[in-house]
């Protein structure tokens, strides 16, 4: 088959447009197009009243090897390339160790999907409880304020991605399309079969706890085991090479291989494997607030007279502000059509976060929008500086919020003037359990307040009615990603722990569902040659 990029059509093209624009392209009879597959479609928005789709397509045609030739020169014209998983090994049949993997976030679950279907029947253990109990415990959260601390938004089957907008794009590199194989599993496990072929493709939670389940069904098919409410307080090391795992129960597991996927969240973990000597690095992460407009604001800046189309859908936004004294302000983790949600994992701490259904249909949008801090600038010494800095400003928004979980809040005209807010205006607040009124310049440091304050009239001038006085602020998102990183080599092996697989976001190496997957991925094929090759 061939692979055609680049093809343009409008917005509302006819049924028939795609069969003619390969036609015209390859300048071919209409007998000789056999048939053709979408790969990838996405628009361009840029003319927002003239939106036009641009389309990958994968084409069955006669004589192919003469077309190849004659558009050798065409970068728009190339043969399919392979772009399905090949596993790397098998196991052995008499293998005499099984693999541990520590967490069942995105992560975790493609390191132990993978591990199975390879033959080396991995053992998982989760902190936390399975899917559906675990949706009882965040909603209960969310409604009676009754925090359950390792079984909640950060903790669980799933991981952190179940309560999110489910996005599964991401800008790392992955010359070898295990994005691809991370799209197909989900599909498998009953994703809608768009994933494969929108450019910005996203599940929603309700989806996702029945696909996490699946997943789970398939490992434990494939002679896999997942334990849950089995945290991991001890990795045993001799020597610099990992021997088992010891759980809060007291139980040992023998291993020599362990994948740590535990999330970003894991603040109890790193301090054990501090503790234990394995090599961890501080890293830059960001702090702000989360941004709340009406949806329909963001589609009629977006998409103007589209705004509202099915095709298009609920409109995002990406938005980024290089402030006067260095620091940057960018919007994170943007979900159309969703709410703000409660996210802490510690008692007596506020975190925010935000959520989509597949639908995006909830009338708002919202955003984080937040400020790049680093360990050189602004939390240097210790290698935990930065999860002590997210404790301080969680607490401090706990205690803003009035020190019963809701979280402090604030109008952007306000925040703006530096003036408290005393009620909602045009935009109504999502989050739950619910909003306290206060000064949000209290909430993180001077710096991060000043940079937003800049950054908001610049992302204006981009979507007009951003920085609008009603706008929503609610306090306050730092877990944009782990603050620290647990080094690994090329073969993801810890740099000075043998046996020890950092994985995922949690130890740096990854920032959403799909770089996630796709890490944990890498990491079962580094452990599976480790335990076939030596």
């Amino acid at each position: 088959m061939l692979r055609l990029t680049d093809i343009k059509l409008p917005l509302d093209h006819d049924e028939g447009a795609i069969n003619a624009a390969i036609i015209e392209k390859l300048a071919i009879e209409p007998a000789q197009l056999l048939s053709f597959d979408v790969f990838r479609r996405g628009y361009d928005a840029r003319k927002r009243n003239v939106i036009t789709l641009m389309y990958t397509l994968d084409v069955e045609v006669e004589n192919e090897a003469a077309l190849l030739v004659q558009f050798a020169d065409d970068q728009r014209v190339k043969a399919k390339p392979d772009t399905d998983y090949h596993y790397v090994t098998k196991a052995p049949e008499n293998l005499t160790e099984r693999p541990v993997v520590i967490g069942t976030g995105p992560c975790g679950l493609f390191v132990g999907l993978v591990l199975a279907q390879m033959g080396f029947k991995p053992i998982i253990l989760e902190r936390g409880k399975e899917v559906r109990e675990r949706t009882k415990d965040t909603f209960g959260f969310w409604r009676e304020r009754k925090l359950n601390t390792e079984s909640n938004v950060q903790f669980g089957e799933g991981g952190a991605g179940t309560f999110s907008d489910g996005k599964l794009y991401s800008q790392v590199r992955d010359p070898k399309n295990y994005g691809r194989k991370v799209l197909n599993e989900f599909v498998t496990a009953g994703a809608p079969e768009e994933i494969l072929y929108v450019s910005k493709p996203h599940i929603g939670t309700f989806k996702l706890v029945t696909m996490v389940e699946k997943m789970r069904a398939t490992i434990e098919g494939l002679g896999g085991e997942i334990r849950f409410s089995a945290r991991v307080d001890e990795i045993d090391i001799e020597n610099e090479q990992v021997k088992g795992v010891v759980l809060a129960n007291g139980e040992y597991i023998k291993t020599s291989h362990v994948a740590l996927a535990v999330g970003h969240s894991a603040r109890d973990t790193y301090q054990m494997l501090l503790d234990k000597g394995v090599f961890i690095e501080p890293k830059p992460f960001s702090i702000g607030f989360r941004i709340e407009h009406k949806q329909s604001l963001i589609d009629e800046s977006r998409f103007g007279t589209n705004a509202g189309h099915p095709i298009l859908g609920a409109a995002d936004y990406k938005l980024v502000h290089h402030c006067k004294n260095g620091r940057s302000v960018y919007s994170f983790c943007m979900c159309p059509g969703g709410t703000v949600v409660a996210a802490t994992s510690e008692e007596g701490r506020v975190v925010t976060n935000g959520m989509s259904q597949y639908s995006r249909k909830e009338r708002n949008a919202n955003s984080a929008i937040v400020v790049g801090i680093s360990p050189e600038e602004d939390y240097p010494g210790d290698i935990l500086a930065g999860v002590e800095l997210q404790r301080k400003w969680e607490t401090i928004a706990f205690e803003q919020g009035g020190s019963n979980y809701d979280a402090p809040g604030q109008l952007v005209g306000d925040f703006m003037k530096n003036n408290p807010s005393k009620e909602a205006g045009e935009v109504e607040p999502s989050f739950k359990p619910g909003i306290k009124f206060t000064d949000l310049s209290k909430c993180i440091p001077q710096y991060a307040v000043d940079a937003i304050r800049e950054a908001l009239p610049a992302f204006n001038r981009k979507i007009r009615g951003f920085a609008m006085d009603d706008a929503m602020l609610t306090g306050v998102e730092t877990r944009t990603s782990s603050p620290v990183r647990i080094k690994r080599d090329e073969k993801c092996v810890s740099i000075n722990t043998k046996g020890l697989y950092p994985a995922g976001e949690g130890a740096g190496y990854a920032g959403g569902i799909l770089s996630a997957g796709i890490d944990g991925i890498k990491v079962a094929e580094a452990i599976a040659l480790s335990m076939v090759d030596g």
